[in-house]
């Protein structure tokens, strides 16, 4: 076969979908249709953090007014990136380690490094739906077992139903806090020389919150792992169990479950939406939420935020959307697909915020307190605060019910979608070996018992603090940054934005907008340097419930990020010692359907052409002389 294609249909010259006929192999499928990959990108990017993320940092950082940093960043990196990842998997027919190999075989551990990352999620994502799962069985008891200090995990400073926040005259001296330790007022005062009003007033909790800590968590004093939990270890179970039939059979079965998966989260919230904003307080939530202040533009952390909720939110440099995009047809429309996506998980964030803000503004009515006394993130927000405001309306254990039901969805389709994009990733790595008839539902067999195993740990006594390990140096901004700063300079400068977007074209049958190669060029690996530096300033908290971890926290979080990245110069390194000549070349395989245009012009001037262009011109040469 010849090195490039310059014609034809729209196919790849390497059909990955043909059988591989040692040992009766299996194809690599494709998609059934259109509605299959945009459910499971759908799926893969409209998650928990859509709901508790998002709302928080748009509340926090000017209301409106984090929407144009937002959307800025949206527009300059977020989607090149987004568009990058996704167009090539579709190009290459490949998932991410395989895909850039055939790039740019210099450059194949940027892929490598993302398969690493997704490991990661793999290991510790799955444990927040073993959280879910808990208190969603645990919402069907009467009363809601979060709502009162009267079980066996709560202590004598729980105080149900209103917070510590709740009567801002507590800390008067007259008033009466016996219902600490069943003391008089007086006989309180008496022993201020042993506590003190404020150490009383920080020893306080609301249900909610020893709920979390006492009866979910089990912490113990020393933070040392100590035992697993069985309750949660069956939750674990049970979400690995889902998992794995949500995706054993292959692609083809996936792309229907998703349908599921990814549709019934938007049903759930628009009910949850209904009944917050036709709340008492509704209303004023939503003016915390969303009422512009302008002077916030002033401060860079506002565009810090932005920035890392967008390369956050997009799953974009964990190959997720390489794998699931190579399951494309070669001429699927996927520029106008991404465009699509992105925008619809920008609007399904700005909708969950309506919905989350608007219960929060019912809870501080009835708590006769400010808004932004009682709004959190992340954790707080899905397992204390929302669930507290729910336990406060009639009716509460449906509402409780539906909410984790809304969180179950939600991250469910991103954890099997990335389990799916590990599998894939394996099975394109090795096609001789794991493309067999049932090796892939025994490989997926295989990664869900290894990834439950390797959960386990974080379901312990102190599991909550590798917990937040792996959620700081795992898949965190520093990685994620330099992966995509490297796929950006990797595709606009070495394989060529002009070759790539020739093969877009190709695919598509209309060249995308300029703007996105002065993206890929400029713009987004600048943003992803700026970004990445600001993130290595603000120093991550090693702090997890009032407990600072050790010294070895800090080696371990860097080994946590070193591991993936290592893998780009070291496969630089062994491509160097293997194939000097071949590191930048692409894949004989891939279709070039203009292989003597400039790979790489910029405004007008060529920077880079192809060998082929090279070798046309040098023959052009050879005659002018040989004619003279």
């Amino acid at each position: 076969m010849t090195g490039e294609i310059t014609g034809g249909g729209p196919t790849r010259q390497s059909d990955p979908n043909k059988l591989d006929t040692d040992g009766g192999g299996t194809s690599r499928g494709q998609w059934t249709n259109k509605w299959d990959f945009l459910f499971s990108m759908t799926g893969v990017i409209i998650s928990l953090g859509n709901v508790w993320r998002f709302p928080y940092l748009c509340f926090k950082n000017g209301g409106g007014v984090f929407l144009i940093p937002y959307f800025l960043f949206l527009a300059l990196g977020g989607i090149p990136i987004f568009f990058l990842e996704t167009a090539l998997g579709q190009y290459t027919g490949q998932s991410t380690v395989t895909a850039w190999r055939k790039i740019c075989p210099m450059f194949q551990g940027v892929g490598v490094a993302s398969l690493i990352i997704v490991i990661y999620q793999n290991i510790y994502y799955i444990v927040v739906l073993a959280w879910i799962l808990f208190y969603l069985f645990s919402s069907f008891q009467s009363p809601l077992p979060w709502s009162t200090c009267e079980n066996w995990w709560n202590t004598d400073y729980c105080h149900d139903r209103l917070s510590q926040y709740a009567n801002p005259h507590a800390f008067h001296p007259d008033a009466n806090w016996s219902f600490l330790n069943n003391m008089s007022t007086y006989d309180y005062f008496d022993n201020l020389s042993e506590i003190s009003l404020n150490e009383t007033f920080l020893m306080v909790k609301s249900a909610e919150e020893e709920f979390w800590t006492n009866r979910v968590l089990r912490m113990s004093e020393s933070m040392s792992l100590g035992k697993v939990h069985w309750d949660l270890a069956l939750c674990l179970l049970l979400a690995w169990i889902v998992c794995y039939f949500c995706i054993w059979k292959g692609i083809k079965y996936t792309g229907k479950v998703v349908y599921l998966t990814a549709s019934i989260p938007y049903l759930l919230l628009l009910i949850l939406f209904f009944r917050g904003v036709s709340l008492p307080g509704a209303g004023e939530g939503l003016k915390f939420y969303l009422l512009p202040d302008i002077n916030r533009l002033g401060n860079a952390n506002v565009w810090l935020d932005a920035g890392t909720q967008v390369f956050f939110s997009y799953a974009v440099c964990q190959g997720v959307l390489t794998s699931l995009g190579s399951y494309n047809k070669y001429n699927n429309n996927c520029y106008r697909d991404c465009v699509a996506l992105c925008l619809l998980n920008s609007v399904t964030s700005i909708f969950c915020g309506f919905v989350v803000f608007s219960v929060l503004g019912f809870m501080a009515h009835g708590l006769d307190v400010g808004i932004e006394e009682i709004v959190q993130s992340g954790p707080g927000l899905a397992f204390i605060t929302y669930p507290k405001a729910l336990s406060m309306l009639p009716g509460s254990t449906f509402w409780t019910v539906l909410f984790f039901l809304v969180m179950l969805f939600l991250g469910l389709d991103t954890q099997f979608l990335c389990v799916e994009s590990l599998a894939t990733s394996l099975m394109d790595v090795f096609p001789r070996l794991l493309r067999k008839r049932y090796a892939r539902e025994i490989l997926v067999l295989v990664i869900a018992g290894v990834c439950f195993l390797l959960g386990l740990p974080l379901i312990t006594e102190g599991g909550i603090m590798l917990f937040h390990l792996i959620d700081s140096f795992g898949p965190s901004g520093t990685s994620l940054l330099i992966i995509g700063c490297f796929e950006s300079i990797v595709i606009g400068w070495v394989y060529g934005a002009d070759r790539f977007l020739d093969n877009i074209e190709d695919m598509i049958g209309y060249r995308p907008s300029v703007a996105i190669k002065y993206c890929w060029l400029f713009i987004t690996p600048l943003l992803c340097i700026v970004t990445m530096l600001c993130d290595l300033v603000n120093t991550h908290s090693l702090m997890v419930y009032d407990y600072r971890m050790g010294t070895w926290a800090l080696p371990v979080g860097a080994l946590l990020i070193l591991t993936p990245l290592i893998c780009i110069p070291g496969f630089i390194l062994i491509t160097l010692w293997r194939t000097p000549r071949g590191m930048t070349t692409p894949s004989s395989d891939l279709r070039q359907a203009k292989p003597h245009n400039p790979v790489l012009t910029v405004c007008g001037r060529v920077i880079h052409r192809s060998d082929r262009a090279r070798e046309r011109d040098d023959k052009m040469a050879a005659r002018e002389v040989t004619g003279v």
